[in-house]
């Protein structure tokens, strides 16, 4: 594994490398740690990173990693920069031929997002982005629970992101997580809407399957002075007639990282919440409310959502494992690319390229929207996957 971004300061960077090596299928052997090229080799040390492939730029890494022998080389780069940096690394990464996991959002704005698409489709690499969410095995017990048909037709999708640390103006403060994410040179178009309902559509999408076709969205910055919204709504229409509301904030108070979704179909209702991870809440009118629990060897569960545990039932799992699930997934193909065989690009278990253009293009049109007083806007990619 080569690590861009993640110098010290950095919260997803050590995610990343936890999550990836949890399994012990990968080790940490290269790093470009900070666009500072002392801190980028002042960092090295905290990942295990020997003092000759730390690197102070990722251009630097990818030529001398590809002058080293084919076994000895690195196999994939992580990608945990702010946002503006995604695609000129990715980008480079892939046409070097090595696979990629890149944090999300993909890039900064759709036309990167399209471009970096059809370098990936004329490749052979394996392309992971990081919904990490989309890994917790509950999740995907209920996806498998969806597509089998055990809701029914999917009526209605709402899903939230409630966040509080930006209640104040920490960027005024230098606080280094919410100096980039609230600037629009390096966050995007958006605020919240990019940052973490990102991970709320994403996260309907990945259990339904249902295609959507419009929406209408509302955002709002409520602290003085700050540049991205903090705030924001959006309706979605489906194309099967179901309807979804996704809502983020970060500005209420005293919430931390409350990720929660429901489905409605017409045989029953789904709800799981990212701070409860290990249990789903299954409801049917006239019978008692199911609690289903993490359990690797229950019965209900579902082979993918088993297969995604790693300890027994009562041994809680969480954000780790999670993220180290959709690594897993990846490494899997990353091993059947190694060996020539062919690995399914659009329709994979980890969410992918194709996932990362229909999140940009959410992002777009839930600005346009907002900025045109909600509008009704089409909102179904060419790339959207089931």
């Amino acid at each position: 594994m080569a690590l861009v971004g993640g110098g010290q300061g950095s919260f997803i960077g050590r995610v990343h490398s936890i999550a990836a090596c949890l399994d012990n299928r990968a080790v940490v052997t290269a790093g470009a740690l900070s666009s500072n090229p002392e801190r980028a080799k002042s960092s090295a040390p905290d990942y295990g990173i020997a003092e000759s492939r730390a690197y102070t730029s990722y251009q630097e890494m990818l030529d001398s990693e590809l002058k080293l022998p084919a076994d000895e080389r690195i196999d994939f780069v992580s990608i945990a920069t702010p946002n503006h940096v995604h695609f000129e690394v990715a980008d480079a990464a892939v046409k070097a031929g090595f696979n990629v996991v890149c944090d999300k959002p993909m890039t900064y704005d759709l036309a990167q997002a399209e471009q970096l698409l059809e370098t990936v489709k004329n490749s052979d690499v394996v392309f992971a982005l990081s919904h990490n969410y989309t890994g917790y095995p509950l999740i995907r017990q209920a996806r498998e629970m969806i597509l089998g048909g055990e809701l029914g037709e999917i009526n209605a999708i709402r899903s939230q992101y409630i966040q509080g640390w930006l209640r104040t103006s920490l960027e005024a403060e230098e606080q280094k997580q919410a100096a980039w994410r609230t600037d629009p040179g390096k966050s995007g178009v958006a605020g919240a809407f990019g940052d973490i309902a990102t991970h709320a559509y994403n996260l309907g999408r990945y259990m339904t399957g249902l295609l959507p076709d419009q929406v209408s969205c509302h955002l709002k910055t409520f602290v003085e002075g700050r540049r991205l919204d903090d705030y924001g709504t959006a309706v979605i229409r489906y194309e099967n007639g179901g309807l979804g509301t996704v809502t983020a904030s970060q500005i209420s108070h005293g919430r931390e990282n409350d990720l929660e979704i429901e489905i409605d179909g017409t045989k029953g209702s789904l709800r799981w919440r990212q701070e409860n991870p290990n249990e789903l809440i299954y409801r049917q009118n006239g019978k008692a409310h199911q609690i289903l629990t993490r359990d690797p060897n229950a019965p209900y569960m579902h082979p993918l959502a088993a297969g995604s545990c790693r300890l027994p039932s009562g041994h809680p799992e969480a954000f780790f494992e999670a993220f180290a699930n959709v690594y897993a997934a990846a490494f899997d193909d990353m091993v059947k690319r190694a060996s020539g065989e062919a690995i399914e690009r659009r329709d994979s278990v980890y969410t992918n390229c194709f996932d990362g253009v229909e999140g940009m293009y959410f992002i777009q049109q839930c600005v346009a929207s907002s900025q045109d007083d909600a509008a009704w806007l089409p909102l179904k990619h060419a790339a959207a996957r089931k």
